[in-house]
């Protein structure tokens, strides 16, 4: 953390325009000299020397810091981004430089969440043709008669932050609100008055409007698409003020034009802006403004105070607040540690795979032996990282990990225990759902290599890393070579197996672990899931080996 300085003034430099109250907020400290210079966003060149004499940085997302302007910044400790997004920051390089990064993440919230809800009412009143026809002189009501928002029911994909805000507007409108979000618990929702979906296929029929507020990721790119829209009402609409491209907007246009969906409200796209020939804004069933969710007066005078009492806070308090990037420590303390904090990342994100669909309800660790000379609680918050990244719209790091998993409700608790037993170092994380229990435990070999040693009952030798087929079955002969042969025909290659079995007798049940070098098709997953001794498979996407943690770059 930063150390206070005794010889000089703290300098914050503003790279970026900003609201004049979150410059006032940097100017009220008498120990921060600030240096406003928002044309430095575009000389890269200029912005790297001018970095050199600033102990901080509020940006917005004109200025860039990338690796090769945050290298060799030694005397720079925090930058704060007015707004959500960090993608214009390199956060491996911020970190290794012992530099926090941190975000506003409530600042756009409410006016996201306004948004949301003006785009769903606008929609339904055919307010924007309406207002157009009058504006050419037409006084045309047949034409726009519009369907009411009471006693409907809306879902909400993303039940975080804005989806709760969303929710709470969506009530007011005695609207029934259901909510898809596999990392809010049911009691959570219910005290929000959103009943909990675990399955997203089954809330979509139930569904008059549908709005998506997660993050964009490979899992979410594409989530509503031609089959999904297939099973929702031909009346239903949808809302996304949340990110292009989680809507499959090539399938949307189609099912509006065959009359499957009766409309749609979108506020952001894949490609921004969209192309001219777009034909889902040309439809007149579709509603659409370009990217306006936080373009408040608001929201930008909001992310600005959070952003400069951010700075401020940390170069004169030493507090850290709504920080992305590890938290610093020492090199050689984070070399040790590395093995553990990479061993239980891949394990939460094993587990959320394994889990998908399931609403989770907590998470038990257990470290025994040489990992609990280790910082626990990071190699915890590790865990929780990988377990949450998937689902969640914002960046999940080992800082803001714990406290998105508690707004969630899920606890997360670690025991250690010293005796190593059989392993020099052993990880066991138990997660609760809805459905059952699932456990894993993984160890380390050496400081490269990363073991799963036991899956449920299982005990095993499995590879910790990239493409991995789990399935469990019933212990007859000849189902190795059966499998093998359907992923010869269809041209996937294994390159590592690993068999654990209830008991050492044959028979009874047992899984396998495939590390593929190529994904299988869907023909070849449902030809291996068709074989009558095969019970459950599972396809589980992890780092490569030696794949940097994305929140560290080592």
């Amino acid at each position: 953390m930063a150390a206070k300085r005794s010889d000089t003034m703290f300098r914050v430099l503003v790279t970026d325009n900003l609201s004049p109250q979150g410059l006032d907020v940097l100017k009220g400290h008498s120990d921060i000299e600030v240096v406003y210079h928002p044309e430095l966003a575009k000389d890269p060149a200029a912005l790297k020397e001018a970095l050199r004499e600033a102990d901080g940085i509020v940006i917005r997302s004109g200025t860039k810091l990338k690796a090769d302007i945050l290298d060799g910044q030694t005397r720079l400790k925090v930058v704060a981004r007015a707004g959500v997004g960090v993608d214009n920051v390199d956060l491996a390089a911020a970190t290794r430089q012992g530099i926090i990064v941190c975000n506003t993440p409530d600042g756009n919230t409410i006016s996201t969440a306004e948004h949301t809800i003006a785009m769903m009412m606008a929609m339904c009143r055919n307010i924007a043709p309406a207002a157009q026809s009058m504006n050419e002189g037409k006084w045309d009501r047949k034409s726009f008669t519009g369907t009411q928002l009471a006693g409907k029911t809306i879902g909400i994909i993303g039940v975080g932050r804005i989806g709760l805000e969303v929710a709470k507007r969506c009530r007011g409108l005695q609207m029934t609100v259901l909510g898809s979000d596999p990392f809010l618990t049911a009691e959570r929702a219910a005290q929000h008055g959103v009943e909990l979906c675990p399955d997203l296929d089954e809330m979509l029929p139930r569904c008059d409007f549908l709005t998506v507020h997660t993050h964009l990721s490979p899992e979410t790119q594409g989530l509503i698409n031609a089959d999904r829209l297939k099973k929702m009402k031909p009346t239903a609409r949808l809302i996304n003020v949340a990110r292009g491209g989680i809507i499959d907007e090539e399938a949307l246009a189609n099912a509006i034009e065959a009359g499957e969906i009766a409309g749609a409200a979108i506020d952001v796209f894949s490609k921004e802006p969209p192309p001219a020939d777009m034909k889902l804004t040309k439809l007149p069933q579709v509603l659409c403004t370009p990217h306006l969710g936080a373009s408040t007066e608001e929201a930008q005078e909001q992310v600005a105070l959070e952003a400069a009492a951010i700075v401020a806070n940390f170069l004169t308090k030493n507090e850290v607040r709504s920080a992305v990037n590890m938290v610093p420590i020492s090199g050689p303390e984070l070399e040790k540690a590395r093995p553990f904090l990479d061993l239980s990342y891949r394990l939460g994100m094993l587990i959320a795979q394994i889990c998908r669909g399931e609403s989770i309800k907590n998470a038990q660790l257990q470290f025994r032996g040489e990992v609990t000379a280790q910082p626990v609680k990071l190699i915890t918050s590790a865990f929780t990282s990988g377990l949450l990244s998937s689902a969640l719209d914002q960046n999940v790091s080992i800082v803001n990990a714990d406290v998105m998993a508690t707004d969630r409700g899920i606890p997360i608790n670690a025991t250690t225990f010293n005796e190593s037993g059989a392993f020099s170092s052993l990880v066991t994380v138990t997660v609760e759902t809805d459905k059952g229990t699932r456990s894993v435990s993984g160890t380390t070999f050496g400081t490269d290599f990363l073991r799963l040693v036991r899956f449920n009952e299982f005990q095993m030798d499995a590879y910790l890393d990239g493409l991995m087929l789990v399935y469990s079955h019933n212990d007859r002969p000849g189902l190795i070579g059966a499998i093998g042969t359907v992923f010869g025909k269809h041209g996937v290659n294994i390159c590592h197996m690993a068999l654990g079995r209830e008991t050492k007798q044959q028979g009874g049940k047992a899984i396998a672990v495939f590390n593929l070098d190529n994904r299988p098709s869907d023909e070849a997953l449902k030809e291996v899931a068709g074989h009558e001794e095969v019970l459950r498979v599972e396809l589980v996407q992890l780092p490569e080996a030696g794949a940097p943690l994305p929140w560290l770059g080592l």
